[in-house]
């Protein structure tokens, strides 16, 4: 390890705990998130209070190896410096900690990722930007959960086995925006793996309205159709999305850096409607952006690695039109970051949640919770990692994030920060 990783490391192992950990989740934001979602405690004096339950969820996803006993001992060490948990209130059994999730639900858990997750990374922290905008990617992933009565009518099995045999748990999707740089989640959509409306497009057409101008968002082929560009483009966020190889984008003009200016038509417009569109285009005309949009192209070539002749052309397009604001080279190399994103899942579902590992809920409503509570979790370890790294000078990938989970489970106990 270089000088400055240990830097950042030996940072990191100062500053974290489950309570440091905790500065990014927020008492007042717990509180607002419960009240908002009308899930405030019937009576005072409860044992297991909501906001004391949001915590739990993220400790059942830091500690997923453990049972909730277990994972109720390392939590309320903590609760008790914060002053959020009175030891003498009595013993808290499995049974207790199922029923105060299962009031809870998953409603204010969402509600707390909704407010306190937004990109970490600073103006100082290496690689989060490209000129003006914030480098962010949006991907897909699945969590096998209890093949329960309830979760196989609410979210369906996915695929088949390696063996072709049916698949042995039904699967919860999602898909997440993050951060590049930081690897931070900052919105998601949890819904069925089979069903109408439940596929990867589908999810992410709610995140869409949710993008900030200052964004880069990065997404792969599987994302691209007419209608969520234009609803993701038309929140003033910047794009630059793969797109597949039969989509039509006729050249209009080429610039010095190997781009070319083209048009994305809607699918609607046909036949002589769209051969006018198109000589309105190449004619440098304004367009009806109901029917047709002016967006710049990238294509490159990733050779082969097994040298057999098949290389992939990679097809990009970007709302950036200025070549001079981006150039082909360097919004390639951005794209590449994307995978930055897969890096992040793995975090998510090897590192927290361990490979292969089912979730643990029976019901869909506490399924979400357990997946809003990894969202919530990964985002504070993600958001307290870039912090070490940019004060330490170094991109946040030199920082490990499979070690940090370790330090922050064997220091769970730490008060050293109180929210």
């Amino acid at each position: 390890m270089t000088q400055t990783g240990a830097v950042a490391e030996g940072r990191l192992s100062d500053w974290i705990s489950l309570g440091v950990l905790a500065s990014w989740v927020p008492r007042d934001a717990v509180d607002d998130a419960v009240e908002a979602t009308g899930k405030k405690a019937k009576r005072k004096g409860g044992k297991l209070p909501p906001h004391v339950m949001v915590y739990f969820a993220m400790a059942v996803a830091l500690f997923a190896e453990e049972d909730y006993e277990e994972t109720w001992t390392r939590l309320s060490e903590t609760l008790s410096h914060w002053g959020c948990w009175d030891s003498s209130q009595g013993t808290v059994t499995t049974g207790g900690l199922t029923q105060a999730r299962q009031r809870l639900g998953h409603e204010p858990v969402k509600e707390v990722f909704s407010q306190v997750a937004v990109p970490p990374a600073t103006e100082d922290t290496q690689g989060a930007f490209l000129g003006p905008w914030r480098k962010m990617s949006m991907d897909g992933l699945e969590w096998d959960v209890p093949a329960t009565g309830a979760n196989i009518a609410a979210f369906g099995f996915s695929g088949t086995g390696k063996d072709g045999t049916p698949a042995a748990f039904p699967k919860a999707r999602a898909v997440t925006v993050g951060e590049c740089a930081s690897h931070a989640p900052v919105l998601a959509a949890i819904g069925p793996s089979v069903s109408k409306g439940s596929g990867e497009q589908s999810l992410a057409r709610g995140l869409y309205p949710q993008l900030k101008p200052d964004w880069l968002l990065m997404a792969d082929r599987n994302f691209y159709n007419w209608q969520d560009w234009c609803a993701a483009a038309d929140t003033g966020a910047a794009l630059l999305w793969r797109v597949k190889a039969d989509l039509t984008l006729p050249p209009l003009a080429f610039y010095p850096d190997g781009s070319y200016r083209s048009v994305l038509v809607n699918p609607k417009v046909k036949g002589k409607a769209r051969d006018r569109l198109l000589d309105a285009a190449r004619a440098g005309e304004d367009l009806d952006e109901t029917k047709a949009r002016y967006v710049r192209v990238v294509e490159y070539e990733v050779p082969d690695r097994a040298g057999d002749g098949k290389d992939e052309l990679i097809t990009l397009v970007t709302t950036v039109l200025e070549f001079l604001d981006a150039p082909a080279a360097v919004l390639a190399r951005a794209y590449h970051e994307r995978w930055e994103h897969e890096t992040g899942n793995r975090q998510l579902k090897t590192y927290l949640r361990g490979p292969g590992k089912v979730l643990r809920s029976e019901s869909p409503d506490m399924v979400r919770q357990e997946i809003w509570g990894y969202l919530l979790t990964h985002y504070a370890i993600s958001a307290l990692i870039c912090a070490a790294a940019t004060g330490a000078g170094i991109d946040p990938d030199r920082v490990k994030f499979k070690r940090t989970v370790r330090i922050i489970r064997r220091r769970a106990a730490d008060p050293a920060f109180s929210p």
